[in-house]
């Protein structure tokens, strides 16, 4: 079987995406093969990230690898915080955090028109491939449920009534952003 290093050491997002390829492929994270250090994200997009994340991994490895970079972009907020969503309440900040600052900036808003985007960057032999993937919805005025990470307890995707954060994980695969990009690596994988 195949093994690809997925470029990154977050248990919630290694657990999402291992799901939808353990049986395509062997997902090692970061850690799991013996990389450690900060990976940088500098780049003002989610590809241009998602690329720097692929190419320290291969860099440093030698091994096909895959990364990706995930935005929760506002309408009402014009179209922030995007590429800067995981520190959109500083450098060092909390979910929690996000998710308050998110919900003061949209106190007294009427449009909560939203979408999150994920970008995948597969790293074959050192060439890269984009996935991408997007799910629209609103941004709620409360956090509801605790399943999920980041943003999760305050978006509510179109045509359902509940926050991802109130979905079984197996639901929240099949219509998330990530759960997109992926379906679409794994269409790509199963090419090879």
């Amino acid at each position: 079987m195949k093994k690809l290093i997925f470029a990154t050491n977050n248990k919630h997002k290694l657990l999402e995406v291992s799901e939808m390829l353990h049986s395509i492929v062997k997902i090692e994270s970061l850690s799991e093969s013996g990389l450690s250090g900060e990976i940088p994200e500098t780049a003002d997009t989610l590809e241009g990230n998602a690329l720097q994340k692929a190419t320290w991994v291969y860099e440093r490895t030698g091994m096909d690898c895959f990364a990706d970079d995930t935005g929760l972009e506002v309408e009402a907020l014009d179209g922030r915080p995007g590429v800067y969503s995981a520190r959109y309440a500083g450098e060092h900040c909390s979910f929690d955090d996000n998710i308050n600052k998110m919900l003061g900036e949209m106190e007294g808003k009427t449009n909560r028109r939203a979408c999150f985007r994920t970008v995948i960057c597969l790293m074959e032999k050192g060439v890269p491939r984009y996935f991408e993937g997007r799910v629209d919805g609103e941004i709620l005025t409360e956090r509801h449920g605790k399943e999920g990470f980041g943003y999760d307890p305050i978006f509510m995707p179109d045509r359902f009534a509940v926050s991802f954060a109130e979905m079984p994980l197996e639901v929240k695969n099949h219509i998330s952003h990530r759960g997109r990009a992926v379906a679409k690596l794994v269409a790509y994988l199963k090419t090879l």
